[in-house]
Order: C-alpha cells, then structure tokens, then sequence
C-alpha cells in the first residue's frame, strides 16, 4: 500500500507529537475509524429498511406542517419538564 507524502507527512506528525507509537498505527487507527463508520451506516440501512417495510404494511403517518409544529412544541414540553425536574428534584 502506497501513501501519498500529504498522508506520509500526517502519520510522521502524528508519531512525532506522541499521539500515535508507530507510524503503522496510523493506518490502525483510520481502519478502526472506517469500521466504525461502516457499522453506523449499516445501523443507518436497516433502519431505513424497516421504516420502509412499516409505511408498505400502512403503518407509519403523513408529515405535514401541522405535525411537526405538534412535534416540536412535544418536544419542547419535555424538555421543559426535564429541565424542570432536574431543577427542582422531588424530595
């Protein structure tokens, strides 16, 4: 595997400032970043796919502007009362 010298130069700082042992560790730690990436994005897709077979069952409710001013000011009462809570703990 060939690096560019911008990469090169970026894994040799990296080692230099004791963020990372070797330089080989670079390459760890991005494939470890990749990883995790990668299974978010899966968590994203499977997730798409059952909101997707949910509204083909008829499940699921049209998005109006009406209804997500009703979900904001949802939104917005919980948070107040958490907020609330948090401030005045019952005793």
């Amino acid at each position: 595997m060939q690096l560019t010298p911008i990469q090169k130069a970026f894994a040799r700082q990296a080692v230099e400032s004791g963020r990372l042992t070797r330089e080989e560790d670079v390459v760890k730690e991005a494939l470890s970043l990749w990883e995790e990436r990668e299974r978010r994005r899966q968590e994203i897709l499977s997730a798409v796919d059952g909101a997707e077979t949910s509204l083909a069952r008829g499940e699921g409710r049209p998005i109006t502007q009406e209804s997500m001013r009703e979900l904001a000011e949802n939104v917005k009462h919980r948070g107040r009362a958490r907020l609330a809570a948090r401030q005045h703990p019952p005793r």
